[in-house]
């Protein structure tokens, strides 16, 4: 843990915020004062940063133990808020523990116990199963994205979790829907809610319909992207299998894209969000396991390529585009004989029949095989690329670094010339691979 615990100041200042909304000004006062909280907001209104600058306030600079503990439906989440922390400076430690990798890599990363501790509610059980660490000190519970995680049937975990923590003076329940039940075991007493799902802004979210002549919506599919252009966007789908069909159809014309399914190991799914986050991919095919709690930025639109099953798939999908003050447009793609549910309204159908300029891909992603626990920072890997790589500022895009790795998005066609020129490097005391993603 660093010497230095920061301010609210420092840490806005850190993360590049000028202020706190209106909701993360309540959420900040509510949390403060109250033992019981929950928390209900749009998905991009900025709740991760409403409960965790609360919770900070809660922790204690000289207690060696795990003080916060944060529940997650989804392994992106966990890294997402890791990375928040870790972005807001705070002078705590912060580890996350999900499925989807290897046991023994926590082990070794909680043997130096954090202050809060995020992760998967089963990661979690398999943890306090082991008895890996003290829970007398766990003072602070957050739920988050809590309707997702009982809807993804962690229920007995959750519950499991909550009977062994003695201590708990403060919890948190955060949710982008209303009206989900909060079961008993969470002991819920009296909580104060702050409720601003009502309260969104007038949106300026578009819904439009494209009809497919056929009942294969592929070929309208690629006519909608082509009339669409150059902008990042998220083609939804209800299964796995689409997905991969929707690939291979994409990839015969040439559409550069990414997929994200719980179906892929989490190697590729971390992967796949660094590729679209940092441009390389514009387009990420993805089931509803990408509406919501995932690192990405805003979308100028999505697109429903299967139809959701219910009201709430429908509202989180959309809810990736016409994020606070932007602009975005929802297609609604069917063919003429498909059955609609009642709660896609009619909505105005679009002519797709222009085409927009569809330039080619810009950025290539490159793997460094050197991470945090190499002592690598940002910095450190910018100096390669501008000193030994020759790149100019224009030239280097988003850096993202990981525990023992790191992407760097560059342009295509200096990718190749990089990875020669950079492969085997020195970062700090480490000798690094350089290659293409």
């Amino acid at each position: 843990m660093s010497n230095t615990i920061r301010t609210q100041a420092d840490i806005l200042k850190k993360l590049g915020i000028p202020s706190l909304n209106p909701m993360q000004e309540e959420a900040l006062s509510v949390i403060g004062k109250n033992m019981n909280t929950v928390l209900l907001s749009p998905t991009g209104t900025g709740k991760t940063l409403a409960f965790l600058l609360p919770l900070l306030e809660t922790l204690d600079a000289g207690c060696s133990e795990i003080q916060a503990l944060v529940l997650v439906p989804s392994r992106e989440l966990a890294i997402q808020i890791e990375q928040v922390v870790r972005d807001m400076g705070s002078g705590f430690k912060v580890n996350a523990v999900y499925g989807g990798r290897p046991i023994s890599k926590d082990k070794i990363e909680l043997k130096h116990t954090p202050a809060i501790l995020i992760g998967t509610p089963g990661r979690i059980a398999d943890h306090f199963g082991g008895d890996r660490f003290s829970k007398r000190d766990i003072k602070t519970l957050v739920l988050d994205e809590f309707d997702k995680s009982l809807e993804t049937g962690f229920e007995g975990e959750m519950s499991a979790i909550i009977n062994q923590l003695p201590n708990l003076e403060k919890r948190i329940l955060t949710s982008a829907t209303q009206g989900v039940e909060i079961p008993k075991f969470v002991k819920l007493d009296n909580p104060v809610v702050i409720d601003y799902l009502d309260s969104k802004k007038e949106s300026k979210l578009a819904i439009k319909t494209v009809i497919s002549p056929d009942k294969d919506k592929l070929q309208t599919l690629l006519d909608l992207l082509l009339h669409i252009g150059n902008q990042p966007g998220i083609i939804f789908c209800n299964y796995k299998d689409s997905i991969e069909r929707v690939s291979t159809f994409l990839n015969k014309n040439k559409i550069n894209h990414t997929c994200f399914s719980g179906g892929m190991e989490q190697r590729d799914r971390e992967r796949s969000l660094i590729k679209f986050r940092n441009g390389t991919c514009q387009v990420l095919i993805a089931t509803d396991l990408a509406a919501r709690g995932i690192d990405i930025p805003e979308m100028k639109y999505i697109i429903h390529y299967e139809l959701p099953r219910a009201i709430e798939e429908f509202t989180h999908r959309n809810g990736r585009t016409a994020r606070v003050n932007a602009k975005g447009t929802a297609y609604v793609l069917r063919s003429k004989t498909e059955f609609i549910p009642e709660f896609i309204k009619d909505v105005a159908t679009v002519d797709i029949s222009k085409k927009a300029a569809f330039q080619p891909q810009y950025w290539e992603t490159l793997f460094i095989s050197g991470g945090r626990k190499d002592k690598i920072s940002k910095g450190d890997i910018a100096g390669l690329f501008f000193k030994q790589g020759g790149l100019n500022k224009d030239q280097l895009g988003i850096i993202e670094l990981k525990q023992d790795c790191a992407f760097v998005s560059v342009p295509v066609s200096l990718a190749d010339k990089l990875t020669k020129k950079l492969n085997n490097s020195r970062l700090k005391n480490k000798k690094v691979r350089v290659t293409v993603l």
